[in-house]
């Protein structure tokens, strides 16, 4: 098994160099690329089509008081990640580069949940979606609904003016979402992706990412995953091997923040 998966990152490596060898000359011009140090290659992106991607960094997720925080999940993995990743949002921002947020969040009705018998329903009830709380400051709130405390991303992460918050109500971002259209609107390509979870919101939204044609880029410290954490190989870390090997390509915050440093430095020469 070790040798399988040797050969698809060989395969996946290659193939990769000879997709950008071509798209990089696409249209007669080459673009202006950086390069990502990365796993199964460096990848080469154009910071003009390129986004990064927050996915779930909210309250329920992230934070003490909230969903995951109640039910008794551990959140330091996730709490760990927002520092590397509001340092990745400022380089971004600062490089022009499309910010997109994705928040897990339903109708007050829940009319949006899922049909009775439906997994994606009977599961978030048990995670008491709908049900009011006190948030830590003592305001009222209802989880995972929309437009509460609950499904605000968390202060450190903060959306800003000209970001684009999209809700969603599975587990991947393109689920009856407007966010393949908001991709293609804007001609964007490449994917930075970050936030929770690696193995559920953010594995499904690659998947589903990679299906349409995107590339995406996980950051491995700007994410987290809580089921099997404590394993001795994590759900987190088979995520990104399945990434790795077939979706897309993994690397970290800091090889995203050097790599647009770098066209920084040489664009002022």
């Amino acid at each position: 098994m070790p040798g399988l998966v040797l050969r698809f990152v060989i395969i996946a490596s290659v193939g990769g160099q000879l997709c950008f060898a071509h798209s990089s000359f696409a249209g007669g011009s080459k673009r202006e690329m950086v390069s990502i140090d990365a796993k199964p290659a460096s990848i080469p992106i154009d910071p003009a089509r390129s986004a990064v991607i927050v996915v779930d960094m909210e309250n329920d997720f992230a934070a003490k008081g909230g969903m995951f925080d109640r039910a008794g999940a551990d959140i330091s993995g996730a709490q760990k990640a927002i520092v590397p990743t509001a340092k990745v949002l400022a380089t971004a921002r600062q490089a022009g580069l499309k910010i997109i947020y994705l928040k897990m969040g339903y109708h007050p009705d829940l009319s949006d949940l899922g049909a009775a018998d439906s997994v994606n329903r009977l599961r978030h009830l048990k995670f008491g979606v709908g049900q009011k709380i006190q948030t830590p400051d003592g305001h009222e709130s209802r989880i995972l609904i929309r437009d509460t405390w609950d499904t605000d991303i968390v202060p450190e992460l903060k959306p800003q003016a000209n970001d684009i918050v999209i809700y969603k109500t599975r587990f991947s971002g393109f689920y009856k979402t407007n966010l393949d259209a908001t991709l293609k609107k804007f001609g964007l390509k490449y994917l930075i992706i970050t936030g929770v979870t690696t193995s559920i919101c953010v594995e499904s939204t690659v998947r589903d990412a990679m299906f349409r044609d995107y590339l995406c880029v996980l950051l491995r410290d700007c994410m987290s995953e809580p089921i099997g954490h404590d394993l001795p190989r994590t759900n987190h870390d088979a995520s990104l091997l399945n990434a790795e090997v077939l979706f897309g390509w993994v690397s970290d915050s800091d090889q995203f923040i050097n790599a647009l440093a770098t066209k920084s430095s040489q664009t002022a020469r």
